[in-house]
């Protein structure tokens, strides 16, 4: 059984790798044995991150600083990866912004913005990816979806349209690349307190809110995000593909 979620072997690229949920699912693969090469804007804060995962003993990471924005470098981004620890087999799509801005505030420079990197980037890194994942064989891509692929929350709408449009590209990629042997799910998260949702938790009323939203009573913790990462990088999920799964204490079950 344990085979079934042993990363061992594994190369895993992960954006967002500087903080947050896309840090963590860095830290949750290296534990299972990959090597990690995380990637973002934050040069420091990546090399930090990729210090305390080295620390742990398990999978290797490194990083690369890039700018997830600049479409034409994403090729680069994938090659600088490769050069570390070989072609990427595992993908976690993380990097995000939400402007939380209303909707009069809206401007085209913030909605591309928001789109161009929660939305155009997660397919253009991860069609950057496929020929090495072709090459070895098998692939994992793991997008991270939102509560607003499902429903709407104030002012979110170029958010919110950037993550109803990552259930649809993940059902896109399965479709395009499952039947080489790449499977590609995404994981839709509750409210965890990270870097995109500080606003919400300066204020206790709407954190205490949220909670009593979720089946469980709580709101999430980065290390809730760890099982789910390893299961859909792993063998244990080849048979699932193309699959919104939500990670929200059971908020959208209510």
């Amino acid at each position: 059984m344990n085979d079934l979620f042993d990363l061992k072997g594994e190369v895993a690229l992960c954006t967002g790798g500087s903080s947050g949920i896309g840090q963590r699912m860095a830290v949750a693969l290296a534990n299972a044995g990959a090597d990690v090469v995380l990637v973002g804007r934050q040069e420091d804060a990546l090399k930090e991150a990729v210090q305390a995962i080295n620390a742990q003993g398990k999978g290797k990471a490194e990083s690369v600083a890039a700018d997830l924005l600049d479409r034409e470098g994403l090729v680069d981004v994938v090659a600088q990866a490769t050069k570390y620890f070989g072609s990427p087999t595992i993908l976690t799509n993380a990097a995000g912004v939400n402007l939380r801005q209303p909707v009069d505030e809206i401007t085209s420079e913030t909605w591309d913005i928001t789109l161009n990197i929660n939305l155009a980037t997660p397919f253009f890194l991860a069609r950057a990816c496929v020929p090495g994942m072709l090459k070895k064989g098998r692939g994992k891509i793991i997008n991270v979806a939102s509560l607003q692929s499902y429903r709407a929350f104030a002012n979110s709408i170029p958010y919110g349209a950037s993550k109803g449009g990552i259930a649809q590209v993940t059902r896109a990629m399965a479709e395009a690349w499952s039947g080489q042997g790449i499977m590609a799910n995404a994981i839709a998260p509750g409210f965890f307190r990270t870097a995109l949702t500080a606003k919400v938790y300066d204020n206790a009323d709407l954190v205490e809110h949220n909670a009593k939203m979720t089946a469980i009573g709580r709101n999430g913790e980065v290390e809730d995000i760890d099982g789910l990462t390893v299961f859909l990088a792993a063998r244990a999920s080849d048979y699932i593909t193309g699959q919104v799964i939500s990670l929200d204490g059971g908020y959208t079950a209510k």
